[in-house]
C-alpha cells in the first residue's frame, strides 16, 4: 500500500485486515509477549505457550517474521542455533498488547463470572 494511501480496516477489501488477523491470532497474542523478556528459542517459546503445535508454533513465528514484526538470528552452527527477538515494529506491538494482558488479568473475575 503506498504511503500516501490510508489504511482504512472497516472497509472489506482494505489489506490492513490481513495485518489485523496476523496480530489479532490467539498465538501471535502469546508469542509477541513472550518476546518482550528478550531472544527465545524454538523450544523455549513451545514450553512457555501451552497447547501450542510445533506447526502452529513455525507458522506463527514466519507470518510474524514476514511482518517485520519478529527477528530471526540463525547462529550457523551445527548443531543448528536459532532464536527470534522483537523488531523495534514488534516492540512497539508488544506494548498495546501487554497492556491489554494485564487488563484481562485485572478483569478476569469480573468476565470469567459472566453469565452464558
Amino acid at each position: 500500500m503506498p504511503d500516501d494511501i490510508k489504511a482504512d480496516p472497516y472497509a472489506a477489501l482494505c489489506p490492513s485486515r490481513q495485518i489485523i488477523a496476523v496480530i489479532g491470532d490467539k498465538w501471535s497474542l502469546l508469542v509477541i509477549p513472550l518476546l518482550v523478556r528478550g531472544p527465545m528459542r524454538n523450544a523455549e517459546l513451545m514450553r512457555a505457550i501451552e497447547g501450542i503445535s510445533q506447526k502452529m508454533l513455525t507458522q506463527t513465528l514466519k507470518r510474524l517474521e514476514e511482518y517485520n514484526l519478529v527477528l530471526r538470528h540463525d547462529y550457523g552452527e551445527v548443531p543448528p542455533r536459532v532464536d527470534y527477538r522483537l523488531s523495534a515494529l514488534g516492540q512497539s506491538l508488544a506494548d498495546v498488547i501487554c497492556t491489554l494482558d494485564d487488563w484481562v488479568v485485572e478483569n478476569f473475575a469480573e468476565l470469567s463470572g459472566r453469565q452464558s
